[in-house]
């Protein structure tokens, strides 16, 4: 058989059963479209997520009281835990390669100034926290380098409180009080915006001693450690372990770095970005259980057209290519309009909803094409051999 032969059957058979075809075509589109538009949500998802994560840099370590698990159990049980102080924070200090140190308490308490009232969130840092995540400050100054110890009652605004709490007025010098105590403004930051949730514009920012006074803790929540770039971070954990094990007689602490939660959050969602893939897919198999109804059908329809090429010399192996390519064009075709669709879905409904991250990769594209390849050739194997099988003469008997 001449390879134009081929090609004129293959497509005159397509061609000839036009409703059928789109219909073949339809449901494999679907399934396409569902896969990347899913998977495009997924993949945006993924990626918005960890821009998000990473926005404060990628060489901090977190430092929290209290052990997670040891041997699976919590050391809680078997004795007591030593906090984390500001003494804790300061003595890290002296790690090579550190940049900044920033001991952490947090909690929420009502603000007043000028007889006006709101509940934020406060924070107790030390004076590196602008440094340590990338925070700039509007007008004015972050808090000064005191005595840890014993510090001032000054205190920074978020740019949503600032607007809240003194509107377009100068807040610089301003007494307010947090939680019942007085302190003097001496600056505000710049709008961040919310980061995983949390609005960071609608803080206010004291020195950590004080928060602890406030808040009637004697532990810090956290102390953060920010590392050059390009520094041995294993390094930079073993100095944290030898200066806090022996300021605490024994490891009551737990050290994340940022890798280690970059890890966990990409390994979570990897797993959405697949459910929601494997989701689309099954739309994606209906298509394929199409293809092979069809691609039976026509084998049944096709039984003397199959007996004829039999007769004329054809070869099994041609009659199995004949069907197969018709599947394969089928599902190709199909394919690329499964893309189409699920591309300008995606890209859509990203306009019609700003909020909502879309992305989607070459490489999910191409996946999704092949995938569509296969499955028809999957799905027209046993049609296209049960037609090579027929005896030439049985076939064009059935005429």
């Amino acid at each position: 058989m001449l390879t134009r032969d081929f090609i004129h059957l293959a497509s005159s058979s397509i061609l000839s059963q036009r409703l059928r075809a789109s219909l073949t075509i339809l449901g494999i589109a679907i399934g396409i479209m569902a896969v990347v538009l899913l998977t495009s949500i997924g993949e945006g998802i993924h990626r918005f997520v960890l821009s998000e994560f990473t926005q404060f840099g990628s060489s901090i370590i977190g430092i929290n009281p209290g052990k997670a698990t040891t041997h699976g159990t919590s050391v809680g049980i078997f004795g007591t835990e030593r906090p984390l102080t500001i003494d804790d924070a300061e003595a890290l200090r002296r790690i090579p390669y550190t940049l900044s140190v920033v001991s952490l308490v947090q909690g929420n308490a009502e603000v007043e100034a000028d007889k006006r009232q709101r509940r934020t969130t406060v924070y107790g840092v030390s004076p590196d926290f602008p440094a340590a995540f990338s925070l700039e400050v509007g007008i004015g100054k972050f808090l000064p380098k005191d005595n840890p110890q014993a510090p001032r009652a000054f205190a920074v605004l978020g740019s949503k409180l600032r607007s809240e709490l003194f509107g377009s007025e100068n807040p610089l010098g301003k007494k307010i009080r947090i939680g019942g105590a007085r302190y003097r403004v001496i600056g505000s930051m710049e709008s961040k915006g919310q980061v995983l949730g949390f609005d960071l514009d609608d803080t206010i920012y004291i020195p950590t001693n004080r928060a602890l006074e406030m808040f009637n803790r004697d532990s810090l929540m956290e102390i953060d450690l920010v590392y050059e770039e390009g520094a041995p971070e294993k390094e930079v954990v073993e100095h944290i372990k030898r200066i806090l094990q022996a300021r605490h007689g024994r490891e009551d602490f737990t050290i994340t770095t940022q890798q280690q939660m970059l890890d966990v959050l990409g390994s979570v969602l990897n797993v959405l970005t697949f459910s929601v893939a494997a989701l689309g897919s099954i739309s994606l198999l209906v298509g394929g259980v199409g293809i092979f109804s069809i691609m039976t059908i026509a084998v049944q329809e096709r039984t003397p057209e199959v007996g004829l090429l039999g007769a004329l010399g054809a070869q099994r192996k041609q009659i199995l290519g004949l069907f197969l390519s018709e599947a394969v064009i089928l599902a190709a075709i199909g394919g690329l309009a499964g893309l189409v669709l699920g591309i300008g879905g995606a890209q859509l409904l990203h306009l019609l909803i700003p909020a909502l991250p879309v992305h989607t990769p070459w490489s999910y594209v191409l996946l999704a094409e092949a995938i569509a390849v296969i499955l028809g050739l999957v799905a027209g194997v046993m049609p296209a051999m049960r037609a090579a099988r027929m005896d030439p003469v049985e076939a064009l008997r059935s005429e």
